[in-house]
């Protein structure tokens, strides 16, 4: 682990968003480089996505061979990553000796999506625990799917017995599984961060699901489900899930056909990152809904509307349209996120020095 302590890298956004357990996983992964004075931290061009932020002395940034402006270690725009626009629009110079930080943007988009994608949304129990076919078919996630894939899905199902206590998923561990209640009740609990208590976030009963967002974002369980009766899971493996539900409820679509879709006004953009991400360069004219919010202010989001949800790489984007899929809005994802916008597209703090 690097000397740079959990305190040390709350300063920087959007680690502090991150769990401490997430935050000490980034700690013991990220780097820590001494550059000389007048030594380049990376030159316009480099498509070496990680971010740096600067940890102590002042960069200049410039454009073209023309100094455009300097950050100094502890400002307001050291907070975030030193111009993180792939590729990148400025060279960085070290105008002294500095130390930066550098993280790997796949692990930290990882972390961010499985901090953003772990609350439940509290549904109230159904009263009829007998008829949960008829309840999953008149699902969302059933009614955008293909007959071909519904008879798919119910032939790969493997139905398991349960018993009071018996943990079905427990948080931390990796996700391999997508279940359906048969019958019965589990309760949804999760281990908050510095603490042994389990918070309650909600109870599912006959005909819900749960397990997927473990799958979607290929992160750790960020959950644990307990059985509160005894009853019947049905359960679908990981492969399974992505192919026959996921992946028909994931509409990808490339820039270009994206970019028509919005000057048309056909479809609106929706960025789903992390407010200082946002503000630090952002697709012109989208909107905004934190991912960590989503639950609570999908809303808001007009149901007659087509969205475009993008992040840096897709991952976030990905999940956020499978739950906005499944509680019937009209989505696509941004594939591969913004690493192939143009910047003549973008704006933000870090766009125009």
């Amino acid at each position: 682990m690097s000397n740079i302590s959990i305190p040390d890298l709350r300063f920087f956004q959007p680690l502090d968003t991150l769990t401490s357990d997430n935050l000490s996983e980034i700690a013991q992964k990220l780097q820590v480089l001494d550059i000389p004075k007048g030594d380049n931290i990376f030159i316009q061009g480099d498509k070496d996505d990680d971010h740096i932020y600067l940890l102590k002395g002042t960069v200049e940034l410039g454009e073209g061979g023309k100094a455009s402006k300097q950050i100094k270690a502890g400002s307001d725009e050291a907070k975030v990553a030193l111009a993180h626009i792939i590729p990148r629009n400025f060279t960085a110079v070290a105008k002294t000796n500095v130390t930066v930080i550098t993280v790997d943007s796949d692990l930290l988009d990882m972390m961010l999506t499985w901090d953003q994608t772990s609350s439940f949304q509290v549904e109230e129990l159904s009263s009829n625990d007998d008829d949960w076919m008829t309840q999953l078919l008149s699902s969302e996630i059933f009614r955008r799917i293909p007959p071909a894939n519904i008879q798919a899905v119910f032939t790969s199902l493997e139905d398991i017995d349960v018993k009071p206590g018996d943990a079905v998923i427990k948080q931390d561990e990796p996700g391999d599984y997508f279940y359906i209640i048969k019958s019965g009740r589990c309760m949804v609990t999760r281990r908050m961060p510095g603490s042994d208590k389990e918070i309650k976030l909600a109870e599912l009963g006959s005909g819900q699901s749960f397990g997927e967002e473990a799958l979607i974002s290929d992160a750790p369980r960020n959950a644990t489900v307990v059985m509160l009766t005894k009853g019947v899971l049905s359960r679908l493996s990981k492969d399974q899930f992505l192919e026959l539900l996921n992946a028909p409820m994931q509409d990808k679509i490339g820039f270009t056909a994206a970019k028509a879709k919005v000057e048309s006004g056909e479809s609106q953009w929706l960025d789903v990152r992390m407010p200082a991400e946002y503000a630090s360069a952002h697709i012109k004219g989208s909107l905004h809904l934190p991912m960590i919010f989503l639950r609570m202010k999908m809303k808001e989001l007009d149901k007659n509307r087509h969205y475009i949800v993008y992040c840096d790489t897709g991952r976030r984007s990905s999940s956020a349209s499978f739950i906005l899929s499944e509680n019937g809005y009209n989505v696509s994802v941004l594939e591969n996120g913004l690493k192939d916008v143009d910047t003549a597209e973008m704006e933000g703090k870090d766009i125009a020095a």
